[in-house]
């Protein structure tokens, strides 16, 4: 007698008993017995365990470890972030945005006035801020973010001289924008400000240009 007991791990659809030219069907929990003369006895052990319908996936035990393949994903590279560089040309007022040396876009600026220059050279973005708090420099008074800052919606620190920084930011006055009216910063409109924001991040280069 042939016995198929609960250690058996996977619900098979069939077995073939090679021998006496007997093809035997089974279901676990159940005890199959082959004559030497190839006939066959069969009891079922267990109402509950069913062979399952031609066609079924295989089925496995509560107790087992065996489990169908489950299909990878594929791997995906993510893409590299483009390399973003800022080009600001003083004799035009305007900043040149470039991903990866491609012209992303522009802005009309406001630059430093005569005996406060822009300072002109090589830098990267050293702080940056989002609706920050001023500290005028000649009172030490705190001027809170909001539509009166002298700095507007957002400040990038991008050169620091002591206790000195030079900036690009928004302004209340954007009737300015394009003239050279500054202590050194590069002023923007707010809006303006805010996008090129999204744009950066500190170690981002900088090149003033004459």
């Amino acid at each position: 007698m042939i016995t198929v007991g609960r250690n058996c791990q996977r619900l098979s659809r069939r077995i073939t008993a090679i021998g006496a030219s007997a093809v035997v069907l089974i279901s676990i929990g159940s005890r199959v017995a082959v004559a030497a003369e190839g006939s066959i006895s069969y009891r079922p052990q267990d109402p509950e365990l069913q062979l399952p319908p031609l066609g079924a996936p295989d089925e496995f035990l509560p107790d087992g470890q065996i489990t169908p393949p489950i299909p990878s994903e594929p791997e995906v590279t993510p893409r590299p972030k483009p390399t973003v560089r800022i080009e600001l040309r003083l004799t035009e007022r305007r900043l040149y945005l470039y991903l990866d040396d491609k012209l992303e876009t522009s802005y009309p600026v406001a630059i430093g006035k005569p005996g406060w220059e822009t300072p002109v050279g090589e830098f990267q973005v050293m702080h940056m801020a989002v609706d920050p708090t001023w500290e005028n420099p000649w009172t030490g008074e705190l001027i809170p973010p909001g539509p009166g800052s002298p700095i507007g919606r957002a400040v990038i620190v991008f050169h620091e001289t002591g206790d000195d920084w030079v900036a690009f930011h928004g302004t209340p006055n954007e009737e300015l924008i394009g003239q050279a009216v500054s202590h050194g910063c590069v002023r923007m409109r707010n809006e303006d400000i805010l996008a090129l924001y999204e744009q950066v991040n500190r170690g981002t280069a900088v090149v003033v240009t004459p």
